[in-house]
């Protein structure tokens, strides 16, 4: 009988596992299901249109209804010509505290940008592909030129994050380590939520006031 229930409960472990692994749409193609506005009920702004989510600037930020911890997420964007936008990670919402007036005040961004014809004069560390702020990208000529359509993915695992754009690493950092504290200090993310790492968070597509556009958006629990 104990071989019986140990082998039944390694066959639900493995299970439960397998389930953890799967791939889950956070973005329908139909719908804003599983998305609010930050720190409102339901969503204003956003629309759908050919299995596409978009905004065209002033609706102000999405964010998921769930919080995640380890994760890859893959989604493909495509930025307006001279826009600006971001999927923010780790977000914290609290209607309670006044420092979190975006989701950037709280968690790490992956940029999006259109690095050529971006109205003002950006840094490195400002584009497409970067922990924004914090760290340049790794490849600056992974993306393609604003209007054409991208694949990003973030990889959190342990700490560890990752930026890809079309396939090629554009970020790599230890969330939480000495070095991170230090470059955050040095930013102007430190005296914000986002300067005490978090293990769990929501994440966000940012409407930076510029029309931008998301689609295939998928997440795999790890």
């Amino acid at each position: 009988m104990k071989k019986i229930f140990a082998v039944a409960l390694i066959l639900l472990t493995l299970s439960v596992t397998a389930q953890k692994k799967k791939w889950v749409n956070l973005f329908d193609g139909k719908t804003t299901n599983g998305w609010h506005t930050w720190k409102e009920t339901g969503v204003k702004g956003w629309h759908v249109m050919d299995g596409v989510l978009m905004t065209h600037g002033g609706n102000g930020d999405l964010v998921s209804d769930k919080e995640y911890g380890d994760y890859i997420l893959e989604f493909e964007f495509k930025c307006a010509p001279k826009g600006n936008s971001g999927v923010i990670y780790k977000v914290i919402e609290d209607v309670n505290i006044k420092e979190l007036f975006a989701p950037y005040a709280s968690g790490p961004e992956f940029q999006i940008i259109d690095d050529v014809n971006y109205p003002d004069k950006i840094k490195d560390v400002q584009k497409t592909g970067a922990n924004y702020d914090i760290q340049a990208p790794l490849d600056l000529k992974a993306v393609k030129p604003a209007g054409e359509w991208n694949k990003g993915k973030l990889v959190i695992k342990n700490n560890v994050i990752e930026h890809f754009v079309n396939g090629i690493k554009t970020a790599s950092y230890e969330y939480g380590s000495v070095k991170w504290a230090d470059d955050v200090a040095g930013s102007k993310f430190a005296k914000w939520p986002y300067a005490k790492a978090h293990a769990k968070g929501k994440i966000s597509l940012q409407d930076h006031g510029d029309m931008v556009s998301f689609r295939k958006i998928r997440i795999k629990e790890l």
